[in-house]
């Protein structure tokens, strides 16, 4: 499945360039369109107008070390251009920001994500992504992968608090896991939670490392370490926190081959 806004801007370019070709389009109002096509310069950012065109997935602003005028400027020009905006990591000053600047925005406070503008509709029914969190201090980092992958129209089911210190917990979801499309498991301390869902299921499993837990994991370093010496094939691992990243690569695993 292809991102509907991709689908729409190459339905764009091909309804500027045909108006040119039939000269009902002078040639300048059509340079004019298209001068941010490649990429729009503020300055300070230089947004990807192309990454969609590319990848399936718009750039997405990244909020942390920005400050809310920043993002709130960088929304702004994103809407104009491909009318909707995505900010991860933003504060509550940067939506205040955007929300001075720019209609139709949503703040998912949990997951820390500023969307403006529409986006596509989440299936009903059919394949989707459990995201499962061992415990509710990961939370935060689990709604940023369910979010994200939800923004790119991809359902998602909810398992939270069910780590391996109650496995019980999450045996009773078993039905649940094994009917998702892939797994983002979501776990700090040990990360144990990644290489059981991986030993359970036959869909890919997307393995979250978090910060959360005592001194000894380092700040998700031994999360990450379990996960990436996980003994269960089909297990793949992105950074720490990257809950953006996991829910991308979730879409990418579900929609990559339609």
């Amino acid at each position: 499945m292809i991102w509907q806004n991709q689908i729409m801007d190459i339905e764009r370019l091909r309804s500027i360039l045909t108006e040119v070709a039939e000269h009902a389009r002078p040639i300048e109002a059509a340079l004019a369109e298209l001068r941010n096509f490649p990429y729009g310069d503020l300055e300070f950012a230089r947004i990807d107008h192309h990454r969609e065109l590319r990848t399936a997935v718009p750039e997405v602003v990244f909020g942390q070390g920005k400050t809310p005028e920043q993002i709130a400027a960088i929304v702004v020009h994103m809407v104009k251009e491909g009318e909707r905006a995505i900010v991860t990591l933003a504060s509550t000053e940067a939506v205040s920001a955007v929300e001075a600047v720019c209609a139709d925005v949503r703040f998912f406070e949990s997951a820390r994500i500023i969307s403006v503008g529409k986006f596509p509709t989440v299936p009903a029914d059919g394949p989707f992504v459990a995201v499962v969190s061992a415990g509710t201090s990961d939370i935060p980092f689990a709604e940023e992968a369910a979010v994200t992958a939800e923004l790119l129209g991809t359902r998602v089911q909810r398992i939270y608090d069910v780590g391996v210190a109650g496995i019980h917990r999450l045996l009773d979801q078993r039905e649940l896991l094994w009917e998702a499309s892939t797994v983002i498991a979501v776990a700090g301390m040990e990360g144990a939670l990644a290489t059981v869902i991986g030993g359970m299921v036959a869909s890919p499993v997307v393995a979250l490392p978090t910060s959360v837990g005592y001194g000894a994991s380092f700040e998700g370093l031994a999360a990450l370490l379990a996960m990436l010496n996980s003994c269960a094939p089909g297990v793949a691992v992105v950074n720490i926190d990257n809950g953006f990243g996991a829910g991308v690569f979730a879409y990418q695993i579900i929609n990559g081959n339609t």
